[in-house]
């Protein structure tokens, strides 16, 4: 068994004081520094992950997925533009030692990391190369990316677990019923 660490979308946009700021963005992306700190060092005590990745939200021009007047569930404010400080990492996450990173979204939503590549290879095929089988799935946002990526996780065959106390979702009721459907899909949290 090889388990893989996917970091999912802990970018600048989606912290306090970006265009789409979940509360609880900016802790989330210490905690999860703190935990990569650990497993850098091989400490004692780190989570045994044979690679760390990282998921991206890399828009050009995704279309009818951003809007000046947004719906909040099907579209949004600008956000995690290439070549804009809300596509960065948020800096209580940067740098750290991820094996690769995974941009999604250049012309369309893309929630799922699986959606992601790197180097032309996808993020389910990076995995299997390198034989991982199970994940462990954080990040922005448990109702939203967290949520497809770890589905997605799921469905592509891999044992998948979701660390909500490393998450942080856009409300509490779509987090909690985020929550629920992973649980049914046979994720655990």
């Amino acid at each position: 068994m090889k388990r893989a660490l996917i970091v999912v979308d802990v970018q600048n946009d989606f912290c306090e004081g970006g265009s789409m700021g979940v509360p609880g963005g900016a802790r989330v992306a210490s905690d999860i520094a703190e935990v990569l700190h650990h497993w850098a060092a091989r400490d004692y005590d780190a989570p045994d992950y044979a690679h760390v990745v990282a998921t991206k939200d890399h828009h050009v021009d995704p279309g009818d997925h951003w809007s000046s007047e947004p719906d909040f569930r099907d579209s949004w404010p600008v956000h995690c533009k290439v070549g804009t400080e809300g596509e960065a990492f948020h800096p209580n996450l940067d740098p750290q030692p991820f094996d690769a990173i995974f941009l999604k979204g250049e012309h369309d939503a893309a929630y799922s990391g699986f959606e992601g590549v790197t180097g032309g290879v996808a993020l389910a095929a990076w995995l299997r190369e390198r034989e991982v089988t199970d994940v462990d799935v954080c990040g922005i946002a448990t109702d939203y990316c967290v949520r497809d990526t770890a589905l997605d996780a799921a469905r592509e065959g891999f044992t998948t677990r979701v660390l909500l106390d490393l998450c942080a979702a856009v409300a509490p009721e779509t987090g909690e019923a985020a929550v629920r459907e992973m649980v049914k899909a046979g994720i655990r949290t």
